[in-house]
């Protein structure tokens, strides 16, 4: 291991390490040139590999440390070599994506210390928010295509409650009720525990005024984060993400939610539905020379925040199965601490900005980042990623075999895009512009579950209303003298004979025990 802030023959030991192990074949990602300390920059070139961009991603560090800029440097070269980009624009910076960025001299001596031929550009972008929150094509999605498996997880349900949840979207199915947002929701719900509507479930073990309780009480707390807006029609094409220019340019997917921190669950559930139904669509690919699409989820904190156990196994295994699909996922957030252990192990490529350890649980989060990296040619890693500057990361990739690269402290290029936002004016023209417009924008509201089942209860009451005005008038009955008591008596004692009984008991203990085979799978055979 080398010495710290290596010097002389230690620096170039180090700096041909470096060189030796971001020497790709195939084409690659350019992100900077490798530091051989606080002051001095060498000119060994630190890459990704384009075809290994579906092993995943991780790029970390405080507030204001350059993390949204890398994230808008690696998505103009994806652009560039023709892979389609999503992100989540939380801020609102990366819109300058889409406008030429604007030349000065900090940012041409930047440049120019890292061997960066610079040209201002602008990249193809196209602008979404979720249900129309924020400047963007809206994006939907009906309650039936996100099915009760996933709302469960968002919802926080436990194993009876997403059961219930499954029973009643399978009687909707069944029952030619379409649910296209929340409100078919409720009224199915409702409509299930009424008088009218009991009987629906009776042959399926039904449905419980409690858990149909607990279920409508977190469905009005999901509406309070805006969800109502986010479920409906026209439903979004999610292979509409996967698009090139005709001149061959990966089109930038950007989507907007300005209240984003006020409503997390949405971010998540859109999320996780758009990856799920990626997932779903998409054909098996195996290895490919470049991804079909790569995620860029900023502010990935706000996904694992107050997560349920079962909503992080989803995140994980969609995580794991979609590289296959040709689909990459980068994760960027302050601490890698933020993201789960599972998720963890699926990402092969981390650029780590600054991270400050001010308190003992910062300085425990920095002992637990430097443990995720391969041995490095640094004596105290953890005392260069504390002293980074801004735009610069420490960084290890996976090379085309699958191995890691060497720890390199890396100078990063600069976007060559605007950075920061682009005109509000500008964003709507292109919003209007865009082909995807006329399909989205507006919003349809054609008949389902709520007004199906309006009619059928208003049209029960009315017959219900004629059959009493057509019915004769009842005849008076004579009346019948009331049973002996002691025989009302007579017959609860024998029940509770029965019930009491040592037979009863043990009958019923014999049945509660198969049971719990049953749901187990235990016992001897």
């Amino acid at each position: 291991m080398a010495d710290e802030n290596p010097s002389g023959d230690a620096a170039g030991d180090l700096a041909a390490t470096v060189a030796a192990g971001y020497q790709f074949d195939g084409p690659a990602l350019e992100l900077g040139a490798l530091m051989l300390d606080a002051d001095h920059l060498s000119d060994v070139h630190v890459r990704i590999p384009l075809g290994m961009l579906n092993r995943h991603g991780l790029v970390a560090g405080a507030t204001g440390t350059g993390k949204t800029k890398t994230l808008q440097l690696m998505a103009e070269q994806l652009s560039a070599a023709g892979v389609p980009v999503f992100a989540a624009d939380i801020k609102g910076d990366l819109s300058g994506l889409s406008t030429f960025g604007a030349e000065n001299e900090k940012l041409t001596a930047r440049t120019a210390s890292v061997g960066q031929t610079w040209k201002a550009t602008a990249f193809p972008v196209e602008f979404f928010a979720l249900g129309g929150d924020g400047t963007g094509i809206p994006l939907r999605v009906t309650m039936s295509a996100f099915g009760p498996t996933l709302l469960a997880k968002v919802l926080g349900l436990n194993e009876t409650q997403e059961s219930s949840l499954g029973l009643i979207f399978h009687y909707a199915d069944t029952a030619g009720l379409p649910l296209l947002d929340l409100a078919d929701l409720r009224e199915v719900i409702k409509y299930l525990v009424s008088d009218e509507g009991k009987a629906a479930l009776k042959d399926l073990g039904g449905l419980s005024s409690a858990t149909a309780g607990v279920i409508l009480r977190e469905l009005i707390a999901f509406s309070d984060q805006g969800a109502d807006a986010f479920f409906g029609e026209p439903e979004f094409e999610t292979g509409d993400f996967l698009r090139t220019t005709p001149s061959g340019k990966g089109l930038i997917s950007l989507v907007e939610l300005p209240t984003l921190v006020e409503k997390p669950a949405i971010f998540s559930t859109f999320l996780m539905w758009l990856l799920a139904d990626l997932f779903h669509d998409l054909p098996e690919v195996g290895d490919v020379d470049k991804p079909k699409l790569v995620f860029f989820f900023d502010e990935a904190h706000l996904l694992f925040h107050d997560a349920s156990p079962a909503f992080l196994d989803s995140i994980a295994q969609t995580v794991r199965l979609i590289r296959s699909k040709g689909v990459g996922v980068f994760f960027v957030t302050q601490s890698p601490t933020d993201v789960p252990d599972e998720v963890l192990a699926q990402i092969g490529s981390r650029v780590q900005h600054q991270l400050r350890a001010h308190t003992p649980n910062d300085a425990k989060a920095l002992k637990a980042t430097v443990n995720t990296y391969p041995t490095s040619g640094y004596a105290d890693l953890g005392e260069v990623i504390t002293t980074l500057g801004i735009g610069e990361a420490v960084i290890t990739v996976m090379n085309e075999k699958g191995a890691p690269t060497p720890v390199a402290w890396t100078r990063l290029r600069a976007p060559e895009s605007l950075m920061g936002a682009a005109d509000a004016g500008a964003m709507q023209k292109t919003v209007e512009s865009s082909a995807l417009h006329a399909k989205y924008a507006t919003a349809v509201d054609r008949e389902s579950a709520r007004e199906i089942l309006a009619g059928k209860l208003e049209a029960g009451a009315a017959k219900a209303q004629a059959e009493r005005t057509a019915a004769p008038a009842p005849t008076p009955k004579a009346s019948k003298a009331p049973a002996p008591r002691r025989t009302a008596k007579k017959e609860k004692g024998v029940v509770e004979e029965v019930v009491t009984s040592t037979a009863f008991k043990q009958v019923m203990r014999t049945a509660a025990r198969e049971i719990v085979r049953g749901m187990f799978k235990t016992g001897r055979r």
